[in-house]
């Protein structure tokens, strides 16, 4: 079995098609005794639908894939080197790529027979953030192969401070700012800092928030679905105990019809036997009745007319 062709065509399947296609690649690599195949295969995860979604872009739009990334790679060469100009310029056509992403996917979604509403696509643009800033996310949406939303991303991960680059030692010649205006600006970049930091923190509570509040609706409909479900098969069970109890009781009424026709024919057959013996004795009696008339007609004078 070839496991890569298994994984690009069951992570091109909607999430609902996902698990019963999985599960029946795994039951022919195992009927073949292809035990690596199979354990590969078990492995997969399927996708939830804002990642099913975010994978459908780099699936079906490959162009728009090869800019995105692009601009990734930018952006992450321009936060590591202290570009502000690149990243000025990056983050401004990261903005306008996510949205017209987010609607492309929104787009593809609804081609593949499976609409998304507004929670998923706010985690299609989480995803497409996290593609931007960790490359571990970036090949695996590049392959169209991630199961599940990335953790929202705050910077960029992969940048350490001894990757970034050195900043610029003022000139010599160059007047210091007074202790008291550096240690004002120091406190207020410091107090921006918190306030960013802050702000993002409440921006992943929101969306975790979100997520949670989806995934209760989500819960909730498919209890929904199974109480339905549920009633249906109790009015099933009762409908068919119903049939039974008339199938047993056609079946008694029958059998006891089966009895009485069988005693109508043993008393017919008695009675037609019976009529048999009383014609063949008729027939006797009036064969010897014949007979006797002959005889008495041979013996008797000859008769004169008078």
């Amino acid at each position: 079995m070839d496991v890569d062709e298994v994984v690009r065509e069951l992570y091109g399947l909607r999430p609902s098609e996902f698990v019963a296609a999985r599960d029946a690649y795994v039951a022919r690599a195992r009927e073949a005794k292809d035990t690596a195949a199979a354990k590969a295969v078990a492995a997969l995860r399927r996708p939830v639908l804002a990642a099913w979604a975010a994978n459908q872009l780099a699936r079906q739009r490959p162009d728009e894939t090869a800019r995105f990334l692009a601009l990734a790679a930018t952006l992450r060469e321009a936060h590591r080197a202290l570009d502000r100009e690149q990243l000025r310029t990056a983050a401004r056509q990261q903005h306008r790529l996510v949205a017209a992403l987010t609607r492309t996917a929104a787009d593809l979604a609804q081609e593949g027979g499976q609409p998304v509403g507004d929670p998923v696509l706010r985690e299609v643009e989480q995803t497409l953030h996290a593609v931007l800033a960790r490359p571990d996310v970036a090949e695996l949406w590049s392959e169209g192969r991630l199961t599940k939303v990335p953790d929202p991303a705050v910077g960029f991960a992969d940048v350490t401070p001894e990757d970034a680059a050195p900043p610029a030692r003022p000139s010599p010649t160059a007047p210091k700012k007074p202790a008291a205006r550096e240690k004002a600006e120091r406190r207020e970049a410091e107090h921006r800092e918190v306030e960013r930091r802050e702000a993002e923190r409440r921006e992943v509570e929101r969306r975790e928030v979100e997520r949670a509040r989806v995934v209760a609706r989500e819960a909730a409909a498919r209890v929904r679905s199974r109480e339905r479900e549920l009633a249906s098969a109790h009015d099933d069970r009762t409908a068919v105990a119903g049939r039974v109890r008339e199938a047993v009781e056609r079946v008694r009424r029958l059998e006891r019809e089966l009895a009485r026709a069988r005693q109508d024919r043993s008393a017919a057959e008695t009675a037609a036997a019976t009529a048999d013996r009383a014609v063949r004795a008729a027939e006797h009696a009036l064969a010897e009745a014949r007979r006797a008339a002959a005889r008495a007609d041979r013996g008797a004078p000859p008769r004169t007319d008078r």
